[in-house]
């Protein structure tokens, strides 16, 4: 993990002081706000914890909408505050989505017209239930995001569940793992939303774009 000098330790925390909101749900690219900061976005399997971490980077309770049911984030959810030069997009969940097919493949295809089409995107944020580590549906879509050419880092979610020497081994695991795709970060951030761990150095990372 990279070393963050207290510098930007503190430009992370002003970063995400502002008073951030939630600006709209968007189903078509068309309905996108337009392109004038820097947009980041967050992608993960439905109940990774997307919203959690949003609340906890944000130091908002319910910014983001956190649901035991998965697939409910069906829209490109946007979170702005006034004076930041960034953004923030909530991807819809992939893979056990509670929904009709049809709708599934609708929004499947406003993520691909994003990711391909969206010159603000500076990088996208793939989190991985660290319970688990990896799962067939992580890497699709980590092979997707190669063959995109688009920029991405992993997050492990929920680091305070498993054992220390469990989560060792699953944090040992998925970096072998990015280390064979081209485009992901070298670098994963290891989370905790419920114990704060490793959100001062998640938006130490987004504050030195």
């Amino acid at each position: 993990m990279s070393e963050f000098s207290p510098k930007e330790i503190e430009a992370g925390r002003l970063l995400f002081a502002r008073p951030w909101q939630f600006i709209k749900g968007c189903v078509r690219i068309d309905d996108l706000p337009p392109g004038d900061r820097l947009e980041i976005a967050f992608a993960g399997r439905s109940n990774v914890g997307k919203s959690s971490l949003i609340n906890a980077l944000t130091g908002r309770v319910n910014l983001a909408r956190t649901s035991n049911t998965p697939g409910r984030t069906q829209e490109l959810n946007i979170f702005e505050a006034d004076d930041a030069p960034l953004r923030i997009v909530d991807m819809p969940g992939y893979g056990f989505a509670k929904a009709p097919k049809k709708t599934v493949e609708k929004w499947t295809r406003l993520i691909h017209s994003y990711l391909k089409g969206r010159a603000t995107l500076r990088r996208v944020f793939v989190l991985i239930d660290g319970r688990h580590g990896p799962k067939p549906a992580d890497e699709t879509v980590m092979n997707e995001l190669d063959t995109a050419a688009v920029s991405y880092q992993i997050v492990l979610t929920k680091a305070d569940k498993p054992k220390a020497d469990e989560m060792e081994r699953i944090r040992v695991r998925t970096a072998q793992i990015i280390a064979k795709h081209p485009a992901a970060h070298p670098e994963m951030i290891v989370t905790s939303s419920e114990k704060n761990v490793g959100i001062e150095e998640l938006r130490a990372t987004i504050s030195r774009f």
